[in-house]
């Protein structure tokens, strides 16, 4: 495992300088292997990008899960890994977005369940926290696979549309667009929309704290 490790890391740097032009043989060299090492963990280079794509999935879901990890409500950390995905595109690596974009794009056709798999870990992210908030009553849902699987489907296509498109807005507010509609979709409580309207709710309650106080 650790050499397979040692060519997905490998394809990670070439792809990094040269996106997916890079040779087989130019990726033995830069991961230190002979030609039929590759061969032994990969069938090809399509293989191998499968493998980046869920190792990065993987590392981002790493991320999420430590973002939300001192929240105590799943719906709550639902809506940190959800939003995130599409926040991460106003500061993140937009070479990467599209390469993540453009190379799910063309895999889906030839290797679809391969993708699902790559994509997994998002996926089980999220099928946590449904269940915990179904299981909770905090959501209607119950078929808590489908439903991660349909959101994660949802995200994913928010994340491939502006990762090429780009935004004529704030990124925040399309997250907080896309799980307003996703927290809808799965029966949750208007209490949990948060984002923008949750952020102009405390403001305008400091301002008349802060009035209170000036009379006072």
């Amino acid at each position: 495992m650790e050499q397979a490790t040692a060519i997905v890391e490998a394809a990670q740097r070439l792809i990094a300088v040269k996106g997916t032009a890079f040779t087989t043989q130019e990726l033995v060299k830069e991961a230190g292997i002979a030609l039929k090492t590759f061969y032994r963990y990969f069938p090809g280079k399509d293989q191998l990008i499968l493998a980046v794509i869920e190792d990065m999935i993987s590392q981002a879901c790493v991320r999420y899960k430590e973002a939300g990890r001192d929240l105590d409500d799943p719906v709550a950390r639902l809506r940190v890994y959800v939003t995130t995905v599409v926040n991460d595109l106003a500061g993140g690596d937009p070479e990467s977005a599209r390469f993540v974009t453009a190379e799910h794009w063309r895999l889906q056709s030839l290797y679809p369940v391969e993708v699902g798999v790559a994509i997994k870990p998002f996926t089980d992210l999220v099928h946590e926290e449904i269940e915990a908030a179904g299981n909770a009553g905090r959501m209607r849902s119950t078929d808590y696979a489908h439903t991660a699987w349909l959101v994660t489907q949802l995200v994913m296509a928010t994340f491939h549309y502006h990762a090429f498109a780009g935004a004529d807005e704030n990124f925040e507010d399309i997250a907080d667009r896309l799980w307003t509609f996703c927290l809808s979709g799965l029966g949750g409580s208007s209490q949990d929309v948060g984002g923008g309207d949750r952020r102009r709710t405390l403001k305008a309650l400091e301002g008349r704290q802060s009035g209170s106080r000036r009379r006072e």
